[in-house]
């Protein structure tokens, strides 16, 4: 294998795919809650992603993109057998993994892929293990048998009712809650609106909560301070002080806002480079 290259893909759904990429460093020190950043050429964008697995034995490291821009839309259309410019990690401080006894791991959308790891981690160190996976259509929803397979409790929910439970996770967590299970910390990653709603409620069931931040990060290592969030009315860096943060701290109404700033030029990059890569052949 040579390095950066992947070794292997498979495409979960239309615009989401899983890579297997040869990273033998990374392989060997990545921890639970990290990331790395990709860049596809020279030229192109650096972006985080959640690292998903890594094998040491092996030497890969296994990621999920969701192409929402032109720079993960390129990512998803890479093949096997080709090279990222770069990939640089393991970046950003791991989830404290512990014995907390009764956790409850929230995924929502691709976010599943992202609190894997970490779900996996906290089952490894003796902690039962409640996955709350969600997501707007049956579609959507990824790595079910492998949540399945590492939890002792795995609910569904779909906002269109497609599969498992119609809702919302935070209606899953409420259930459980009303069911009699005593949950003693909460891990969860998705849509910043599902992140926010979903620590409101655990703070009202008195339940610790923890948030992975995904704002606008550029070099990952604090330097350019693009990645700033308010926790607890302080300023903190995603990347190196995060980007897992106490979920009662964040300012979901900051994060939100700045992640949204450039939505409009991210989705007209995408049209862009989409109708630039249409087969053209026999329109002529």
């Amino acid at each position: 294998m040579t390095k950066n290259e992947i070794v292997k893909k498979i495409n979960l759904s239309k615009d989401i795919a899983r890579f297997e990429i040869s990273a033998p460093l990374i392989a060997r020190k990545a921890k639970a809650g990290q990331f790395v950043i990709l860049k596809a050429n020279a030229a192109g964008e650096r972006v985080p992603v959640t690292l998903v697995d890594w094998d040491e034995k092996k030497g890969t490291i296994t990621v999920i993109i969701q192409a929402i821009g032109k720079s993960t839309a390129m990512f998803n259309d890479m093949k096997q057998g080709e090279i990222f410019e770069a990939v640089a990690g393991p970046l950003g401080t791991p989830v404290e993994v512990k014995k907390y006894g009764t956790v409850a791991v929230v995924g929502g959308g691709v976010g599943i892929a992202e609190v894997y790891p970490i779900a996996k981690a906290l089952k490894n160190a003796g902690n039962k293990v409640i996955s709350v996976l969600g997501a707007r259509n049956k579609d959507l929803l990824i790595l079910e048998r492998e949540m399945k397979e590492i939890s002792d409790i795995t609910v569904c929910t779909t906002d269109d009712g497609s599969y498992g439970q119609k809702g919302l996770v935070t209606d899953a967590v409420q259930k459980l809650h009303d069911g009699g299970e005593k949950i003693d910390a909460g891990f969860v990653i998705g849509p910043v609106p599902m992140m926010k709603f979903m620590c409101r409620l655990m703070e009202k069931l008195g339940i610790k909560s923890y948030a992975s931040l995904n704002p606008i990060i550029l070099d990952g290592t604090g330097m350019c301070g693009c990645c700033r969030v308010s926790i607890g009315g302080k300023i903190k860096f995603a990347c190196v002080d995060g980007p897992m943060f106490e979920g009662a701290l964040v300012d979901f109404d900051e994060l939100s806002r700045r992640t949204g700033a450039y939505k409009e030029q991210e989705a007209a990059c995408l049209l862009k480079y989409r109708e630039s890569h249409v087969c053209k052949v026999g329109l002529h």
